[in-house]
């Protein structure tokens, strides 16, 4: 029955967004909304367990036994954190300790998964301890006898080649690991690329309740960086954004996952400006912009205009650069389908966007708890073609960074060409992808309050 409800409120979570961001399926975000209240830490850690616990009983064995893994051991030291065990840590643990060690174990039958820690220290109410080091065991000794009661017929560890996501299990913790096992054992271990993968890019109706508000978040922020509240034309400079924007971030109680980029388009410049750069009337600006916020991560790129004196909006040059970057986003979310590799869909996308009339670059990624997130990619800006990265198949109930540009060239600019830049996070229920609070139809206008 957990099994049941799970798949169905999984499907309630494009409902779910469509309620909350109050706009049509691909309509704009606003360009200047207000700053969502920010939780208490308190909060955020009552609905961090709330989400570990959710996601513990319905979304590892639904991939254990899609995958036929009947356990699963995850292992990482103090400093050394696994990518996946340190998502599956409860809001007081917080990092592995010493050495941390999970296992989850599915005895069959439509029992539950078992979960148990085989730790210095506890694990609250998640995961049941089974090793006392009081009582003189050796951890890898208690561990060995751990899998030889349960007698595994595959047991899952992080080691891919494949996905550094998946490779969280470090070269002296396999040995020592390895060596502990009975022969018999050491046979059966297998990598357990696809459950980490999974597990990490899978988001839960509970996630998807909160997602808006997050992603409206780095949205408020960059509303505030491109106006007149922090941008002076003639006397602000690129870094003078891009500062602001972490000091935002900082003032806010939360972290970003990379630096901001600020960069300038200026008319007769062949390359875009940055740094100390001082921004002027008629400069056409690019961010890209990301967040942590309650363990999910944002990643935006958004464009503004600057107005020159005596003007009320952009040039149409600019305008309709913006909106073929839009009609690329559509030729990419109307190609994804589950099952299709990330490769097969960067062809379909390209295919539609150049059949149009358009000059793609489509370079979009899985997000969620990482920023570049487990899942397949989605093109690359520096290569177009199939790659390794982009072989692994769509997943449903998973976000993504729509990320990709398109080249126009500015008739009052005398033709120069711009690589309109754009970047909203999206959500696909398995056929149909949403930008989770709406994507940038129009450019900021700085100047204009």
């Amino acid at each position: 029955m957990r099994h049941f409800l799970y798949a169905l409120s999984a499907l309630s979570l494009l409902a779910v967004g469509a309620a909350h961001a109050d706009e049509p399926a691909q309509g704009e975000t606003s360009l200047s909304p207000e700053t969502p209240e920010i939780l208490s830490l308190r909060d955020q850690a009552e609905i961090h367990d709330r989400w570990l616990a959710e996601r513990l009983d319905t979304v590892v064995p639904a991939l254990m036994r899609e995958h036929k893994i009947d356990m699963w051991v995850i292992i990482a030291r103090e400093y050394m954190e696994d990518p996946v065990l340190s998502t599956m840590l409860n809001s007081t643990s917080m990092r592995a300790r010493r050495r941390t060690v999970l296992v989850f174990s599915d005895p069959g039958n439509g029992e539950p998964v078992e979960r148990l820690t085989v730790s210095r220290y506890g694990m609250g109410d998640f995961f049941k301890a089974a090793w006392n080091p009081e009582g003189g065991d050796d951890q890898w000794a208690r561990l060995a006898e751990v899998i030889a009661e349960r007698n595994p017929e595959k047991i899952a560890v992080n080691v891919s080649s494949a996905s550094a996501f998946a490779d969280g299990l470090t070269s002296s913790q396999y040995t020592d690991f390895y060596a502990a096992l009975d022969p018999e054992y050491q046979k059966r271990i297998v990598s357990g690329f696809e459950l980490a993968t999974g597990w990490l890019e899978t988001r839960i109706p509970g996630e998807m309740e909160y997602y808006p508000e997050i992603v409206r978040t780095a949205h408020s922020i960059i509303g505030e960086a491109f106006s007149s509240r922090v941008i002076t034309p003639g006397e602000t400079t690129a870094d003078d954004v891009v500062w602001w924007t972490r000091q935002k971030i900082s003032d806010l109680g939360l972290s970003p996952w990379f630096h901001t980029s600020v960069s300038v388009f200026r008319e007769g410049e062949p390359e875009e400006l940055a740094g100390d750069t001082v921004i002027e009337k008629g400069d056409l600006l690019w961010i890209d912009f990301g967040i942590v916020y309650l363990g999910l991560n944002t990643d935006t790129q958004h464009m503004a205009y600057v107005l020159k004196d005596g003007e009320t909006d952009a040039p149409e040059g600019l305008k309709a650069g913006l909106r073929a970057s839009n009609d690329v986003q559509d030729a990419l979310i109307s190609s994804f389908e589950t099952g299709l590799s990330g490769n097969e869909i960067l062809a379909r996308a390209r295919q539609k966007a150049i059949a149009a009339g358009l000059e793609p670059t489509i370079y979009s990624h899985p997000i969620g708890y990482h920023g570049h997130g487990a899942g397949s990619a989605i093109g690359f800006w520096d290569n177009q073609a199939p790659s390794d990265k982009g072989t692994y198949r769509l997943r449903p109930n998973t976000a993504w960074s729509i990320e990709l540009a398109a080249k126009k060239a500015v008739p009052e600019w005398g033709g120069q060409e711009i690589p309109f830049r754009t970047e909203d996070d999206a959500f696909f229920d398995g056929k149909t992808v949403r930008f989770i609070d709406g994507r940038q139809t129009r450019l900021h206008l700085i100047g204009e309050e």
